[in-house]
């Protein structure tokens, strides 16, 4: 009699979760709310293929090596070394073309502790002023308004891999979106039984694990834990596709605050008809930060590295992204701290923001594993209802 496991949540984490009992043989269903697969790795239709979620795979994580192994990366494209030289970062005011060299320094090592803010480690390690730029760098990675005040363990990580040279960071092709239809064919192969377009407002009856890879606020309702938290925040997200120009910046970064642009069809020219350029400025958000006062930071950016940028927009959209940041770790916590994977009566949690380790993205994909993982060691297939 073979197991079956009922997935609720059809993102990068609920797919990897399914795939990963499929090849171990199990039944698996799963429920997603909406039309389309993706979450927040979908990427938009049409002639502008804007990701919805995270932008780029780190060469050193764990979900690299897995979805190679598999065919699901697919084709990549790298930033190109003389993008790099377009590279800016507005600090003290001004446009530089590098950042301060002691935050290269700062972002080499290894021995931030859990314990202490960021902010008050870096500035000990390397004085004030590298210690807030390289902060609002790791803004980047963090997807949080003040990076400076989270453990200094975890801050430190983010900016590490986020400035490493040369980038680990590298692009699919044809955004997210590519690499979630991929895995999506492939549980589908597998016999992955997938339900679009259904939304659970309790979790169903069933004597089989059931692994919930929502949001933290969704599984919240679902499994009826009013308790089930963690901290997260805003992002400004400003899409633009605009007339090509010589000489715009590949990426600006806001060193004196958090923020960045990053023009995407500089790697990937898929993503916006010949001649157009797709840039995307992201801004995180205070908790009380206006969604307009976010907007005028962006501006601000995009006048800096993209002149006359207004001029050119031939498409815009504009959104605030609640729980952007997935997990973050104040000082003292680890990612063993945040809300467990195994939330006891085979119900298993995946995402952004539980007790796995990695970054951003790499987080659901652990935590996937792991929840898959528990529910078929723990649960005998004779137990299971066909």
């Amino acid at each position: 009699m073979a197991q079956r496991i009922t997935i609720i949540g059809g993102g990068f984490g609920g797919l990897t979760a399914a795939i990963s009992a499929a090849e171990a043989g199990a039944g698996v269903t799963l429920h997603e709310a909406h039309r389309r697969l993706g979450g927040r790795a979908r990427t938009t239709q049409g002639p502008y293929r804007a990701n919805e979620g995270p932008h780029a795979f780190y060469r050193k994580g764990p979900h690299w090596a897995w979805l190679r192994q598999r065919g699901l990366v697919g084709p990549l494209a790298r930033v190109p070394l003389g993008a790099l030289l377009r590279t800016r970062y507005r600090l003290d005011g001004r446009l530089r073309a590098l950042p301060p060299l002691a935050l290269a320094r700062l972002a080499a090592r290894r021995d931030a502790p859990v314990g202490r803010t960021f902010l008050g480690w870096a500035t000990e390690v390397a004085g004030e002023r590298t210690a807030r730029a390289a902060a609002n760098f790791a803004a980047v990675a963090t997807f949080h308004h003040a990076p400076g005040l989270l453990s200094a363990a975890f801050t430190q990580e983010r900016l590490r891999r986020a400035a490493s040279l040369p980038p680990e960071a590298v692009y699919p092709v044809g955004g997210w979106q590519a690499v979630i239809d991929r895995m999506t064919a492939r549980a589908r192969e597998l016999g992955v039984r997938i339900e679009t377009g259904s939304r659970l407002e309790a979790l169903p009856p069933s004597n089989n694990p059931i692994v919930v890879a929502t949001s933290l606020e969704s599984a919240r309702r679902l499994l009826g834990d009013p308790g089930l938290h963690g901290e997260s925040g805003r992002t400004l997200l400003l899409d633009l596709a605009l007339r090509s120009r010589r000489g715009d910046a590949f990426f600006v970064s806001d060193l004196d605050g958090t923020g960045w642009v990053e023009r995407f069809t500089t790697q990937d020219d898929s993503l916006a008809p010949t001649g157009e350029q797709l840039v995307q400025a992201q801004l995180p958000l205070a908790p009380d930060e206006s969604r307009e006062s976010g907007l005028a930071r962006a501006e601000r950016l995009l006048d800096l590295g993209f002149p006359d940028w207004s001029d050119r927009v031939l498409w815009r959209r504009t959104a605030v992204a609640a729980g952007r940041t997935g997990a973050v770790d104040r000082p003292g916590t680890t990612w063993r701290d945040r809300p467990s994977v195994d939330r006891g009566d085979g119900v298993y949690l995946v995402g952004d923001q539980v007790a796995a380790p990695g970054v951003l993205s790499e987080v659901s994909f652990t935590s996937a594993l792991e929840a898959v993982s528990l529910a078929l060691s723990r649960h005998p297939a004779r137990q299971f209802i066909h």
